[in-house]
């Protein structure tokens, strides 16, 4: 079969940084491996592009909208009081200068796409669900297939945690479905030949009558050649425990430490913190007052790429966040075969499966303290399983959560949008067990979603 001709929109793409700039070049990267790809991105990621080898005007296209992007992002950073709060703020501002960023990309490959020069054209990032895409509808004119995702966001802030929604200053939070009023909005979501959706959550956003274009696949994976050092020892007291993320109240860096200190007093475990982040100082008082120094360090920030070898050296993750959509790092830690303890609730639920880790339930923040307090008082007790359930995370990351293996689930969707396949791509995720569709969560949509043989095995 020829290679398809893929023009992939990534407004985010990045080498050398995290989060969703690092997911746009990851999944670019791979797709360029099984696909003639071609990158429209955004003039700042020119330079980290060029220097990763990458040959502008044969293999990618730097559109400068700063003119509308700079001014933007400065109002936003305001409005937001500081870096690192006020998500739903920024992604608010950033959709006006998205629109333009289309507007100009159609511009300049508008000609292209109804020449029928690129079989598919994937929007692949911003990832949030609400910022339309008018793209879509002038590839639906061309005949070309529209991509869009993968989408994840929106995952209700627990009620337990409205404090913690006040201190990232997610004012708009409350009122965030407005973004379906968005001029284009619902006209993206006609125009898509396929949407791929990166949660449940987001799942349950979409109109039901996009669903059945919907294909579930999780925006993250893992590169095995920045993550390919297995954690060398066999555990054994005191456990090594660490936090990986931004230091603040709803990623849960305190829960941990509140849950652990009697274990850390008692030598069972040491928890290392690696992140910055306001918290910070709430964090050195509780070390202090607690009598924690001995057994709880805070690392601040590690480079990612030097992250391995922390990981590597780790028995157990535990990412207590309360509303993380993707939780790239879980899956960082799985293919080291470091399994995680995880909250049963947004991304990093649909990633830990029993056999691969271990899932609080969510609740009060006292209750999550109390459960991750017992579930550390069961490894203290019996060590071993980290080594049955490390080896089954690894598995499963390599079964399903490599950038290789991503671009070969984007491929399928690609054929499927063109009609060369019947069958909508099923992965075999989320569900993690042989279940039939009752099995899923009252926040999901069971027609979108079935299981398969492939999800019967971690």
């Amino acid at each position: 079969m020829k290679m398809l001709r893929v023009l992939i929109i990534a407004e985010a793409a990045n080498p050398q940084w995290v989060s969703v700039p690092l997911v746009g070049w990851s999944h670019t990267q791979a797709l360029a491996r099984v696909a003639r790809v071609h990158l429209v991105t955004q003039v700042r990621n020119r330079p980290a592009i060029l220097e990763a080898g990458w040959v502008e005007g044969r293999d990618f296209t730097a559109i400068d909208s700063e003119r509308l992007a700079g001014p933007l992002w400065k109002l936003a950073s305001v409005l937001r009081g500081g870096s690192g709060r006020g998500w739903t703020t920024l992604t608010a501002v950033s959709v006006l200068s998205y629109y333009y960023f289309e507007h100009l990309v159609w511009r300049r490959f508008g000609k292209a796409i109804q020449r029928g020069d690129y079989d598919v054209v994937h929007r692949l990032t911003p990832l949030t669900p609400t910022t339309p895409s008018p793209l879509a509808r002038h590839c639906r004119r061309a005949g070309v297939p529209f991509v869009l995702g993968p989408l994840n966001g929106g995952v209700p802030w627990p009620a337990a945690f409205d404090a913690a929604r006040r201190q990232e200053r997610e004012w708009l939070s409350y009122v965030r479905r407005a973004y379906r009023l968005l001029p284009g909005y619902r006209g993206t979501l006609r125009s898509a030949a396929a949407v791929v959706v990166g949660s449940r959550d987001t799942l349950s956003q979409i109109p039901a009558s996009v669903r059945p274009k919907c294909v579930y696949l999780p925006e993250n994976a893992v590169d095995p050649e920045r993550f390919r050092r297995p954690h060398p020892r066999r555990p054994e007291l005191p456990l090594r425990l660490a936090f990986v993320g931004r230091l603040v109240p709803y990623k849960g860096p305190d829960m941990l430490l509140e849950a652990a200190a009697g274990l850390i007093r008692q030598g069972q475990v040491i928890v290392e913190l690696i992140g910055e982040g306001p918290l910070r100082p709430t964090l050195e008082s509780l070390i202090a007052r607690e009598g924690l120094r001995d057994g709880a360090h805070l690392a601040g920030w590690v480079d990612h790429g030097k992250l391995q070898g922390r990981l590597a050296e780790t028995d157990v993750l535990v990412f207590p966040s309360i509303r993380e959509f993707g939780g790239g790092v879980v899956l960082e830690a799985m293919a080291l075969r470091v399994p995680a303890l995880v909250v049963d609730y947004g991304g990093p639920a649909e990633l830990v499966t029993p056999e691969t880790g271990w899932l609080v339930p969510l609740g009060t923040r006292l209750q999550i303290v109390a459960g991750l307090r017992a579930a550390l008082d069961r490894l203290c007790a019996d060590p071993d399983q980290i080594v049955t359930r490390g080896a089954a995370a690894a598995r499963r990351v390599a079964r399903l959560f490599t950038w290789d293996r991503k671009a070969h689930q984007m491929l399928a969707i690609y054929r499927w949008a063109l009609g060369a396949a019947a069958d909508k791509p099923d992965f075999g995720m989320p569900l993690t067990e042989c279940e039939g569709d009752d099995a899923l969560s009252p926040r999901s949509a069971p027609a979108a979603i079935h299981s398969t043989p492939a999800a019967c095995h971690p």
